[in-house]
């Protein structure tokens, strides 16, 4: 903070400083980054041209608005990075609750000051960030915690009436006086409570309880909900809806290659063990079990598959390869499709269920999302590859142990036994001749995990594979199998 602030009153009068509306600030400064081409909304991917306009439209428009979007579509990022939009700092009455104005107090208390002390009346300066007030909606917020009630303990203390204004706990609404205040899962809201915000969407103002008097509050009100609660249970009243200006709604990413930006963008790579590497067709496999979670009949789409999937499970691979890497002494951590298997509590906390669903298991179904998504990144880059001599190999008897915790090099040494299985990855480009062993390695695992899919290569809960039994369901392990195994034992 600059020591060359007005601190007083008279000093801010003398300054030539001029208080604007909340509404208005925020609009004068999104000008100003539109002028200057400023990105305004940094982090936020996938928006450009469908939701950050529309807030952009909001907030020219002066109007307050609402987020519509399942879960882990970054509405709360976005309401966290309006902030930006107000000024670095402003001048509040020292020592006022609800943020008064210098020269327009809404509070008793301010008005008091500035009567008594005129000129000398202290000022101090808010940073932008403490302009912004959020509260999570839930059953049992009350009219108190948002507008306020009476305190017993500052009526006994200052001496006061009950019935004095100065008697009052103000609640966050009153608190957010001059900034943003942003309520999450409006629909959570009371209806009492919902009823509560008419007046501050309308008329700017608020009552608190029963006293006689009216605060009225410069504020810029955003919320969020989730579509389904919103419409189709009708949770928020309608002269709510109809008082909010702007209904925007978000989304999920819209291609496999955008979610993957910002799951790489998200998830906790980089770290302090053994160097990580992460071969792209296994970030794509990552994404892609979203993408199929999504279109998932057995899995609620009215709760969604939020992109916190995708992240938790390339942290939870990188974690396994890290441990791996750890054990065995190698110097890089590079994540197998295998390791998918062991990402399995990071899929199955994120699905919820619908009854078809409940029956089969959440275990059973994303272990059929990772072959799956397998099969389709495979397709994706070597859709038109000739896998009949790896599954000849199967077919006539063969079988392979892949050992979740094998090394790299004895995982290579292991595939060389089935017949055209390293020369398919280097010829359609998953792995080159000179690549690593760790990327050869996860790009023949992606290969058979494809074969699983496809129904022409059975896999067991302990990393095997077979031949393709269509008596039975693959991934309950089998008798008597032959083969190399990597993992030595």
């Amino acid at each position: 903070m600059s020591h060359s602030h007005p601190r007083t009153l008279g000093e801010l009068r003398a300054s030539g400083w001029t208080p604007r509306p909340v509404k208005d600030e925020m609009r004068a400064n999104l000008v100003q980054k539109l002028r200057d081409r400023s990105t305004l909304f940094p982090g936020i991917q996938g928006y450009d041209d469908s939701v950050i306009p529309q807030i952009v439209n909001a907030v020219l428009a002066r109007q307050d608005f609402i987020l519509l979007g399942l879960r882990g579509q970054a509405k709360s990022r976005i309401l966290r990075q309006l902030v930006d939009l107000l000024d670095p700092e402003i001048p509040v009455l020292e020592g006022s609750e609800v943020n008064d104005d210098p020269f327009h107090p809404i509070s008793k208390d301010g008005r008091l000051r500035v009567e008594e002390e005129g000129d000398e009346a202290p000022i101090v300066w808010l940073p932008r960030e403490a302009r912004y007030v959020e509260k999570l909606a839930t059953p049992d917020v009350t009219i108190a915690d948002i507008l306020g009630d009476v305190d017993p303990i500052k009526a006994a203390k200052g001496g006061h009436l009950l019935s004095d204004e100065l008697t009052i706990h103000y609640g966050l609404l009153p608190r957010a006086n001059r900034g943003i205040f942003a309520i999450n899962e409006l629909p959570d809201l009371a209806g009492k409570i919902q009823v509560g915000l008419f007046n501050i969407l309308q008329e700017g103002d608020i009552q608190i309880k029963g006293y006689p008097i009216r605060l009225t509050l410069d504020v810029f009100m955003v919320f969020t909900a989730n579509p389904e609660d919103y419409t189709a249970r009708g949770k928020i009243i309608t002269p709510l809806k109809d008082r909010i200006g702007a209904e925007i709604r978000t989304h999920y990413p819209e291609t496999v290659e955008l979610g993957m930006e910002i799951t790489e963008q998200e998830a906790w790579v980089e770290r302090d063990g053994p160097t990580v590497e992460v071969p792209d067709f296994v970030a794509e496999a990552v994404e892609r079990l979203a993408f199929l979670a999504r279109g998932d009949k057995r899995i609620d789409a009215r709760s969604g598959v939020s992109q916190r999937m995708p992240i938790s499970v390339l942290e939870g691979i990188v974690s396994n390869a890290e441990r791996r890497a750890l054990r065995l002494g190698e110097e890089r951590a590079v994540p197998r499709i295998g390791d998918l298997y062991a990402a399995l509590p990071m899929i199955t906390g994120k699905m919820e269920l619908e009854y078809e669903g409940e029956l089969q298991g959440a275990d059973r179904i994303a272990r059929e999302l990772i072959a799956r998504s397998a099969r389709d990144t495979f397709q994706d880059r070597a859709g038109g590859a000739d896998a009949d001599p790896i599954v000849e190999y199967f077919e006539e008897g063969g079988a392979l142990q892949v050992s979740d915790d094998a090394a790299a090099r004895a995982c290579v040494e292991g595939f060389r036994v089935v017949p055209g299985l390293l020369e398919l990855v280097e010829q359609v480009g998953l792995a080159s001749p000179s690549a690593g062993e760790g990327i050869r390695a996860a790009a023949c695992e992606l290969v058979l995990e494809a074969l699983v899919a496809q129904k022409r290569v059975s896999r067991t809960d302990g990393g095997g594979y077979q031949r393709a039994r269509h008596d039975s369901k693959p991934g309950k392990g089998f008798q008597g199998f032959q083969g190399f195994d990597p993992s030595g034992s």
